[in-house]
């Protein structure tokens, strides 16, 4: 990881913490069993690197981060670990560990990690109906959140590439046990992953619509979010594929979650079909086409582009 990427982590993670902090109940908050769990899974680590590529994303496009992405950014996050923890469940993923701590349903059972999970999703949605920012920009937030987070209702995207985070949970689980097609992986990896990573950067470019100089409702303005959403799918995407070949390459201590999962439980994965070299050029091939689609930003993308290039790279 180079400097610059880490301190784009460090600050954009300082900052979504303290966003965190203030919008998250504090644990001596009745129901306390509830507030703990929700805490426990959202404070348990993580990168940030969601709301790290949202405050990213709206810096580039007003030229300033605008008042209001620490806030977008932080309902992101919740939105992710929300899914964290319902994907841990033992009747979804049954894993112990995540980000290196015990799960929440391990810490304080199904029932409450179920209730913790729905309970940021809402807390998330109350955030974002709650910007500071022009109404018709939260209306259009919102709308893209809800779509990234639900089944596909609702999305125009070609080649009935479903890009809802639920609907690629529900396509991962169906299609457990069965040999994997290229098909299938593609569409379960756009979805269950790139979904929510696409969504954080063309909620930012929103955002940073409202508070630059490029109104939205120009023909700029919806070029602009084009080419963030682009890049978001082809980043994401990659993100996705260095996931699964680290699951086959790294040991559980590195990685922070149980590691060869994948594999044991038969696993829709991108080295399942194409092998773990073939992967590797697939990642580095869709980063260098995200870096294509914000190549009219010129330097005012160096920061996004630094980020898209560590996914690739980590080593966990």
């Amino acid at each position: 990881m180079t400097d610059d990427v880490q301190i784009l982590l460090t600050t954009g993670a300082s900052l979504t913490d303290a966003a965190l902090e203030r919008l998250l109940p504090a644990a001596t908050t009745e129901p306390h069993s509830i507030h703990r769990a929700m805490r426990h899974s959202t404070f348990a680590g993580g990168k940030r690197l969601r709301p790290v590529l949202c405050l990213e994303a709206a810096r580039m496009v007003a030229g300033s981060l605008p008042e209001a992405a620490a806030n977008v950014g932080a309902a992101i996050e919740m939105l992710h670990t929300y899914s964290l923890i319902h994907d841990d469940l033992p009747a979804l993923d049954n894993d112990d560990l995540r980000r290196g701590q015990p799960t929440c349903h391990v810490v304080f059972g199904e029932c409450t990690a179920i209730l913790a999970g729905d309970a940021l999703q809402t807390l998330a949605f109350q955030t974002l109906a709650q910007l500071p920012a022009p109404a018709p920009t939260t209306v259009a937030i919102l709308s893209e959140v809800a779509v990234a987070v639900g089944t596909g209702v609702g999305a125009d995207l070609p080649g009935g590439l479903a890009p809802g985070m639920i609907g690629g949970q529900v396509m991962d689980i169906e299609g457990g046990g069965s040999k994997p097609t290229a098909d299938l992986v593609e569409r379960i990896h756009r979805a269950k992953t790139g979904a929510l990573i696409t969504v954080s950067l063309v909620a930012g470019g929103l955002l940073g619509l409202a508070g630059g100089n490029v109104p939205g409702s120009t023909s700029h303005g919806k070029d602009t979010i084009a080419r963030l959403r682009t890049f978001g799918q082809k980043a994401g995407l990659a993100f996705q594929i260095v996931d699964d070949i680290l699951d086959m390459t790294q040991s559980s201590e590195q990685l922070g979650k149980t590691a060869g999962k994948d594999t044991a439980t038969d696993k829709a994965t991108w080295p399942a079909v194409y092998g773990i070299e073939q992967s590797r050029h697939d990642a580095a091939q869709l980063i260098a086409d995200a870096f294509a689609a914000l190549e009219p930003f010129g330097e005012a993308a160096t920061p996004l582009k630094a980020l898209a290039q560590y996914l690739v790279d980590r080593t966990h």
